[in-house]
This record gives structure tokens, C-alpha cells and sequence, in this order.
């Protein structure tokens, strides 16, 4: 006859465990003998074994009694289903490997190589690494909405890179958030630089959106997430106006006022 501790360890497991298995019923408690000790038999070691095995398998405790107790074909569905359990569990758990594996990468995450490619030539042109963060949240909610479209946007993007005024714009805001003045010259030559390519896309015919242009919610997420991140995005809103355009994510020109006739002077 074996103490629960001599129990525990020719199974395998813990004292604890042992005792827990007792408290919900799994594992028959035995009467305490003449000396106050409980004393475990070989049924109750046999019992305990099964027990270890169909836990580290895998089996929830809640189904091992009635496994123990099922006959050959309930036992062998029982353990396919379990098994199928597990299979999706693995499958799950893969999946978040490959997840933390893209965390490491950084953008890679959430985002399709062609952005995080473009991530990588905006570091190498010098943009700042808070810019570069700020535009990546960009894209995530873009591509979150056009997960397919966002592909055909990225040649013309980079396409954009060659021009110096792009580059520059770049340069501007990263030493705009790179500080924190309330109002710098700096964003009136952000100002000046963007609303100068509008003007030539506007004119090239280069800003049709297509069916993008439908809805207004992204838009309008990427307009928060541009204030969210820097306050001073309402000014640059307010200096865009001044020229023409309003909004600076999904540019618009500004309807002119209508010019009131001038009236000739009395004879």
C-alpha cells in the first residue's frame, strides 16, 4: 500500500495533482487507515497512469471519467475527435508563430511587402523614423479597406520618389514631428509643396481614385490619424485651404466663390 506521495511519484505526477484529481471526483479517495493516512492499492496506481496519459495527451479532465469508463468504439470516436481537436489547435498555434515571426520583421506585420518595401526606401532617402511609423499606420488602414488595391497604388508611389518636391515634402514634415513648435515656416512650405502637386495631378488628370473615392470613411480615419499623431495637422488643413485644396489625405479643389459683376458708375 503506497502514501499519496509514493502514489504521485510512481505515476508521475504531483501531490497536488493527485489531490486535485480526488476533489473533482476523477480519482477515488480512499478512507484513512488506523494511523490517519490514506493508502493507495495498484487499481488506484493503474487508475492514475490513465489518468497522467490521457491528460498530457491533450484530453480536457472534464471527458477522461467518461473515457475511462467507454467501450472500445466510444473510446476510439472519442479520441478522433480529440484529436482533431488538437490538429486544429496546432494549426492554430502555427499561425501565431508565423504572426510573431512578421513582428520581428517590424511592418511586415499587417502590411504586404510592396508598402514595406516602400517603408524601407523612405528610411533610405532619410525621412525620420517617427514619419515613417506615421505613414505605415496610413497604410494600415488603407489596406485594411483595399487590401488588393493598395498593390496598384505602390508603382505609382515610387514612381513619386523620384521627384525631388516629393522628397523634400518628406523631409519637411519628418522635421516637422521631430519637434514640437506650435507653428514653424515649415508648414507653410509643406503647404506650399503639396498644394503645388496637386495642382499638377489635378491638371495631369492624375487624381481620380476610382471606386476609392465612393467612401469617405477611410478618409476620414486617415484625416484623425494625421491629428491624433500631431495637432498640428489642423493648421496644415487650414493652410491647404488657403490655397485651394481641402483635406491633404484625398485632395479636393476648393469651389471658387462666384465673382459678383461689377456695376458701371453713374453717368
Amino acid at each position: 500500500m503506497l502514501t499519496i506521495g509514493q502514489l504521485a511519484a510512481y505515476a508521475g505526477v504531483t501531490v497536488r495533482a493527485v489531490r486535485h484529481y480526488h476533489q473533482i471526483g476523477l480519482l477515488p479517495e480512499p478512507e484513512r487507515d488506523a494511523s490517519g493516512y490514506r493508502r493507495y492499492g495498484a487499481t488506484a496506481v493503474v487508475s492514475l497512469i490513465k489518468i497522467r496519459t490521457l491528460a498530457d495527451a491533450g484530453v480536457p479532465l472534464s471527458r477522461i471519467d467518461d473515457l475511462l469508463a467507454a467501450d472500445a468504439a466510444t473510446f476510439a470516436e472519442a479520441v478522433r475527435r480529440i484529436d482533431a481537436r488538437l490538429r486544429d489547435e496546432i494549426a492554430r498555434l502555427e499561425a501565431g508563430r508565423e504572426n510573431i515571426a512578421r513582428l520581428a520583421a517590424g511592418d511586415g506585420l499587417v502590411l504586404p511587402p510592396e508598402i514595406v518595401s516602400y517603408l524601407d526606401r523612405l528610411r533610405e532617402l532619410g525621412v525620420s523614423e517617427r514619419m515613417v511609423e506615421g505613414e505605415r499606420d496610413g497604410w494600415i488602414l488603407v489596406t485594411a479597406r483595399w487590401p488588393d488595391r493598395v498593390r496598384e497604388l505602390m508603382p505609382g508611389k515610387f514612381a513619386q520618389l523620384d521627384d525631388p518636391r516629393v522628397v523634400r515634402l518628406y523631409r519637411v514634415l519628418s522635421e516637422l514631428v521631430d519637434t514640437d513648435a506650435a507653428d514653424s515656416p515649415l508648414l507653410e512650405e509643406a503647404a506650399d509643396i503639396m498644394a503645388d502637386l496637386a495642382e499638377e495631378a489635378c491638371a495631369a488628370g492624375e487624381v481620380d481614385l476610382g471606386e476609392m473615392a465612393d467612401e469617405d470613411l477611410p478618409f476620414d480615419l486617415l484625416e484623425a490619424l494625421a491629428v491624433e499623431s500631431d495637432p498640428r495637422a489642423v493648421r496644415m488643413v487650414e493652410l491647404m485651404r488657403e490655397r485651394g485644396w481641402n483635406g491633404w489625405v484625398r485632395t479636393e479643389r476648393l469651389p471658387q466663390s462666384p465673382t459678383r459683376p461689377t456695376q458701371p458708375p453713374d453717368a
